[in-house]
């Protein structure tokens, strides 16, 4: 799974424009090949027993003495890598007619293949030394993905911004690792269950805080790659980089890893109730916060950007529950990553079909002319807003619920969280695709060409039979179980609960207020300035100013002063002890004059204080 992809961007990097020609399909054919060695091995792990289905693949040592490189098939990995190489897949097949007029098509795919290599490593990895090895890759990937079209400085400055912050998460990531290896000799998954961690505290082996340490660091690794409060202003901005780079990052790749991370790591977290509890805080705040976003944004990337962040908190919250949570939590992550990708590469499409134009004011009256585009577009939405009997109402409920049983005030920040998403992605459902035509005099929009409207009907299949599939009967609860381990008692999903009846009245409500403002009232061309609630969403919650004077601006000044120091202090006393030495020397090298008279005038005068001397010693 992961040479095939790492094979294909080998290829494509080191074979230059000679491979131009059938250098997309390559890329294509790679990814393929990856999601059909998936699902060989996700059938060869449905035959074996629930017991034996953890299976390590010992590869090469690694680090003497501390990590090997190794790979661990079980239900969490596989299922991950089902999701990167599936969807993964289609945003390659996808991003051969989106791409078809760039004349780097073939780097861009060699990126791709790079990024699901790295992924599918980071998820396969059998200790977390090799799973930091994917996820600096993915790092890597993402930079070079977002930052693709680097003519344009704001491209570039994304990736950048993108790279540096989740450099403070990865930070987090390094000291957790080494302090597991500090505690318990070992960084191998299988050697850190449940029952050694418990053991290690109550033999005094690891202390409660050195344990809860491990859980808030591991937590602020997640935070960086999955964009979650206090790290997530690198992800709006990644929207500078192609469409297709948005949905695999939002959908199937890097913001996922971070939830991966936090149920792999379960069993710290079940031993430390305050970091679970400070994942399942950072998860309501982030939902709500990117929700909040996604009320105020115009550009339509941006809005699903901020719907990213916000259903990531989602999953942040389950993965806070334990292992009822933690089932909840990776099947909302797989219906998510199709109807996110679903939605991505819908407005890809509308954006290919509008000259790139992404300002949703600048839309309207578009479901008249891309049909496939807006029928699957609107699956998507109905998935997401959890509509009944689609994916995200089994997944995305069944965490409300959860959260609900564990603590009200959670469960019911969950629930408004909820109500805002069906306001704001009703509200880009009504300026895409209905309302008046608001579109620029050149702009002439059609339906997007086959092999960009297929993976759109694919992904949108997903997005409405998927959640039932999983969660129905408790089906991926018990998949799950030997990776994660069962809860004592198995949920029983409530298609009528108090939670889901207030879910589903508060996003009605968002919808209905959505239709009010953008549906039935004509939509301005141009931004209304709005409250101040508005431009606080318009403005990231403020997330940039926030790091300029803490971090950005304190910075600086600690440069300024450090140059300052080095020039004056340092180079001061260096250039002055050397001026010192240069104007003695010059001074000196006055004394020989070259004249043979005044070294004879100077053994003269030398000689008769020589004698001079000598007779004085011989009167004392």
């Amino acid at each position: 799974m992961i040479a095939l992809p790492l094979l294909g961007a080998a290829i494509l990097l080191l074979g230059g424009r000679r491979t131009d020609r059938w250098g997309h399909f390559l890329g294509v054919a790679m990814s393929l090949a990856a999601f059909v060695v998936a699902v060989v091995s996700f059938v060869e792990i449905l035959g074996l027993p629930e017991s034996e289905r953890r299976r390590g693949i010992e590869l090469y040592q690694f680090i003497p003495g501390i990590a090997d490189m190794g790979l661990l098939i079980d239900p969490l990995s596989i299922s991950f890598a089902l999701l990167i190489t599936g969807v993964g897949s289609l945003i390659h097949i996808y991003s051969v007619g989106y791409m078809s007029h760039d004349p780097d098509r073939r780097r861009f795919f060699a990126y791709l293949n790079l990024f699901v290599a790295a992924m599918l490593l980071l998820v396969l990895a059998d200790n977390y030394v090799a799973l930091f090895v994917g996820w600096e890759g993915v790092g890597l990937a993402s930079y070079l993905l977002i930052g693709f079209w680097q003519f344009k400085p704001t491209a570039a400055a994304a990736a950048k911004k993108a790279f540096i912050v989740n450099r403070v998460g990865d930070f987090g990531l390094l000291i957790a690792i080494f302090t597991v290896w500090t505690t318990f000799g070992s960084v191998a998954f299988g050697d850190l269950s449940g029952a050694t961690v418990s053991e290690a505290i109550g033999s005094g082996g690891a202390s409660q805080g050195t344990i809860t340490a491990i859980g808030l660091l591991l937590l602020l690794g997640a935070c960086g790659k999955s964009a979650q409060l206090p790290l997530q202003s690198w992800l709006l901005d990644a929207m500078e980089g192609p469409t297709p780079v948005s949905a695999l990052i939002h959908a199937a790749t890097m913001v996922t890893a971070g939830v991966y991370l936090v149920v792999r790591s379960g069993a710290f977290f079940e031993a430390a109730p305050t970091a679970q509890l400070v994942v399942t805080i950072v998860g309501v705040a982030t939902l709500l916060a990117g929700a909040i976003i996604g009320c105020a944004k115009d550009d339509i990337k941006k809005g699903l950007a901020g719907s990213t962040m916000s259903q990531i908190g989602y999953m942040m919250l389950g993965a806070g529950l334990g292992p009822v949570g933690y089932a909840f939590a990776i099947a909302h992550l797989i219906t998510h990553g199709f109807f996110k990708a679903n939605m991505f590469l819908g407005a890809g499409s509308v954006m290919h079909a509008m000259n790139d134009e992404v300002d949703m004011r600048r839309y309207g009256g578009l479901f008249s002319v891309m049909k496939v585009t807006a029928v699957t577009f609107i699956i998507g939405y109905l998935a997401i807003i959890g509509f009944p009997l689609l994916s995200g109402y089994f997944t995305k409920d069944g965490i409300i619920e959860t959260a609900m049983e564990h603590n009200q005030i959670l469960g019911w920040l969950a629930v408004v969280g909820a109500g805002i998403t069906g306001f704001y992605m009703s509200r880009m459902i009504f300026m895409t695709f209905f309302g008046k035509k608001r579109w620029a005099d050149d702009a002439h929009p059609h339906e997007s060409p086959s092999v960009m409207t297929v993976p759109l009907v694919i992904l949108s299949i997903g997005s409405i039979f998927l959640g039932a599939f999983l969660i129905l009967d408790n089906r991926f609860m018990k998949f799950l179980a030997p990776a994660v381990g069962a809860p004592e008692e198995l949920p029983a999903f409530h298609f009528v609960s108090t939670a889901g009846l207030a879910t589903l009245a508060l996003v009605a409500v968002g919808a209905a207020f959505a239709w009010f403002r953008y549906g039935a009232a004509e939509v301005p061309r141009v931004a209304p300035r709005g409250s101040f609630l508005t431009t606080f969403a318009r403005r990231d919650l403020y997330g940039d100013a926030l790091n300029e004077t803490l971090f950005m601006r304190p910075g600086q000044w600690l440069a300024r002063i450090a140059v300052f120091v080095d020039n004056r202090g340092i180079d001061g006393l260096v250039n002055g002890l050397a001026a010192t030495i240069g104007g003695t020397s010059g001074r000196l090298r006055r004394v020989q004059t070259g004249y043979v008279r005044s070294y004879a005038l100077s053994i003269l005068f030398g000689a008769a204080v020589v004698v001079g001397a000598l007779l004085y010693v011989g009167n004392m």
